[in-house]
């Protein structure tokens, strides 16, 4: 399948890889002569005497090859679960502006993703998800799918055992509210008026975390003006409710006990129902008018909001209320921009929630580099310029609280200047400062800059969140609206680790003051059995892994008692069949913490922890490279179902698809190198 705009697969790169033979086939050389051989020569000499782990490093490096954009970069699908796609029919039946061929191949993609059990999930083998369930079968009432469809039938069995709409989570009793479907009385509030908090307040917009920001000001404005667009009866759901709803159905459940945090908040909750109620709300009109200034302000010249779903569907939500035509150019490069999120061939399209070019290339860079591919090779040069190209520099939300702060890093997606974030930034700048662009200068004072704005985000904890500093009022998270708990952006384990790798790689002293402050912040993160917890994969194998090789960077002992725990935490997880795997169920269920069937990006990060804990060496390190390379298939390229990246702990799980590839060969190409020279059977 290939997204609407930017083609994914079956791309041909414009060098010929067969020129680089020489250099790139077989790292080891006998000798200094034998590297500037031609070509025929060499394989002549060499034949087919290469190991298992060189040509399966060589399936994988070609496959990068042929993967490569025409522009430079590396782009593979971000999968996550059907709302995404569910919501985008919603949109279109709420704007009026339906296209009913795109809107059957749209509910194609959803029936796709139904379980034989009737509902939708989370991630794949996940459990039933009510809400997502929920999303899914309104859905499809609205691209005409009757009640009595035998796939219907099924989940509206699973939605009604499992308490129906009144049991669903916020996001979706919205998405119900604005077709009349649900009562906007039963919607925790969020009040405009927000908007008219200044920075320094105690509780602001700034407050919350960037992907929660850029979500909530839109639709703050929704939630003010309260609109509903009746559907036909065919298309309605009440069917997915118990019994008629009562006045009482629309509060919130208390928690145990009376002076919680959470019952306050639901006590404030009701007060602000009834001052929402009330005809007087003399600041309304003036937080109106900020947040749409703000709409406007943060809509990127490619139409994006905050390169994510939520809050680009939202912005485009708020033009309408707001009165805004749909071919108002605002409106009209939102939509575009979502158009281009999607990946459509002749059956289906699906609504990614995020693209992750940057990221995809950064991540590619790094592998084919340890691969063995040479710095000056033209398909690395081309990315590392590509990278250099999409570099921030202009000043973001981030400058709220970090307002003598320069600019500088990348951001996730093709453009998304209002939110550079750390963790891409970490990872752009190591994976290009090596290789050989033209223009070094250039390079080196974005690689400068980069790591100026990195330092500077780090908050006084001595940790890094994502694209804020010291996001860290945790009680955002207990209000009526925080049913996902993804308010705010805190400090983790596994970003601060990459700070760590990145400060490592630049030769930073431990004594320098954000390495000392960063490294007590991981020992206090580090889990009693030994790993740390993963906020941006799962999980405690991916903040592990995070962790470890930036305290290899940093120079840190690995023989030190808590490094040495973490090892043997890892090889403890490792499966009977040589791999590792986590189940996303961790992150509910700390008993399963790095438990889970083998999957090939898990299975990479835990070796490549295990090489920065100074085990390369090890029997279990042995085991997970066989384990890579059994289960390599002839094309480079590795099966993997399973999610192992994390949006939101819990409630949104991702699956990036150039996870299972890349991350092996990284794996693979660092033990070729750790080990050269050394009697090994693979």
């Amino acid at each position: 399948m290939n997204p609407g705009k930017y083609p994914i697969s079956n791309a041909l790169t414009s060098f010929n890889t067969e020129t680089a033979a020489p250099v790139i086939e077989s790292p080891r050389k006998s000798s200094a002569k034998v590297h500037h051989l031609p070509p025929s020569i060499w394989k002549k000499m060499v034949g087919d005497a290469k190991s298992p782990l060189d040509k399966a490093i060589e399936r994988t490096r070609d496959f990068f090859f042929r993967e490569q954009l025409p522009d430079g970069y590396w782009w593979a699908e971000l999968e996550s679960n059907v709302t995404i796609t569910a919501e985008y029919i919603m949109l279109f039946h709420f704007l009026g502006m339906v296209d009913k061929v795109r809107e059957s191949k749209l509910a194609n993609y959803i029936l796709t993703k139904q379980t034989a059990e009737g509902f939708w999930t989370l991630w794949h083998n996940g459990p039933g998800d009510l809400s997502t369930t929920i999303e899914a079968y309104f859905a499809l009432k609205l691209a005409g799918y009757k009640a009595e469809h035998p796939a219907m039938v099924k989940a509206r069995e699973f939605i009604l055992a499992n308490g129906g709409i009144l049991k669903s989570r916020v996001f979706t009793k919205t998405f119900l509210a604005l077709f009349g479907e649900f009562s906007w009385l039963g919607v925790p509030s969020m009040p405009i008026e927000l908007m008219l908090l200044p920075d320094w307040a105690y509780l602001n917009v700034y407050e919350f975390s960037s992907w929660a920001r850029a979500t909530i000001i839109p639709l703050s404005v929704v939630m003010a003006e309260r609109p509903v667009r009746k559907v036909p009866p065919w298309a309605r759901v009440q069917e997915l409710y118990l019994r008629p709803p009562r006045p009482t159905d629309y509060t919130f459940t208390k928690e145990d006990g009376i002076l919680t945090l959470k019952n306050f908040f639901i006590g404030v909750d009701h007060l602000l129902k009834v001052y929402e109620s009330s005809p007087i709300r003399p600041f309304k009109k003036k937080a109106t008018a900020a947040a749409e200034q703000w709409i406007l302000e943060h809509q990127e010249p490619t139409g994006d909001w905050g390169g994510i779903q939520p809050a680009m569907l939202n912005a485009i939500l708020a033009l309408h209320c707001l009165g805004y035509a749909n071919d108002h150019p605002a409106v009209v490069k939102g939509l575009e921009a979502l158009a281009n999120f999607c990946i459509e061939d002749e059956d289906s399209i699906i609504l990614q929630s995020c693209v992750s070019p940057v990221w995809d290339t950064a991540l590619a860079l790094v592998a084919m580099q340890e691969a063995g591919v040479p710095k000056d090779h033209p398909a690395l040069v081309k990315a590392a310029q590509w990278l250099l190209d999409l570099e921030v520099r202009r000043k973001g939300d981030w400058q709220i609280k970090s307002p003598e702060l320069e600019p500088g890093g990348w951001a996730f997606e093709f453009l998304n200047d209002w939110y550079p974030d750390v963790d891409d930034s970490g990872f752009v700048i190591m994976a290009i400062k090596d290789i050989k662009v033209r223009d070094r200068k250039h390079m080196e004072q974005a690689i400068k800059r980069g790591i100026a704005w990195c330092l500077g985000m780090q908050s006084e904890n001595g940790g890094w969140g994502a694209f804020d500093k010291d996001n860290t009022k945790h009680m955002l998270n207990k209000i009526p609206f925080a049913d996902l708990e993804a308010l705010i952006d805190p400090p983790t384990a596994d970003l601060t680790g990459r700070m760590l790798e990145l400060m490592g790689n630049f030769k930073y002293p431990k004594s320098h003051p954000a390495v000392v402050r960063a490294l007590e912040f991981i020992r206090k993160e580090q889990e009693p059995e030994g790993p740390w917890w993963g906020r941006w994969g799962v999980n405690y194998i991916y903040g592990s892994w995070s962790v470890l090789c930036g305290l290899e960077a940093i120079g840190e002992d690995v023989s030190q008692p808590y490094i040495k725990k973490a090892a043997n935490w890892f090889k403890s997880k490792q499966n009977i069949d040589g791999g590792w795997g986590e189940v996303c169920e961790s992150y509910f269920d700390r008993s399963l913490m790095g438990s889970g069937p083998s999957t090939a990006s898990q299975t990479a990060w835990a070796l490549l922890a295990l090489f920065a804990a100074g085990e390369v060496h090890s029997n279990a390190a042995a085991r997970g490279i066989e384990y890579l390379l059994a289960t390599q298939k002839q094309d480079g390229t590795w099966d993997e179902d399973a999610f192992t990246g994390t949006g939101f702990p819990k409630y949104f799980m991702i699956k990036y698809h150039i996870y299972r590839n890349c991350f092996p060969l990284t794996a693979l190409g660092k033990y070729r190198r750790l080990t050269e020279g050394v009697a090994r059977n693979v």
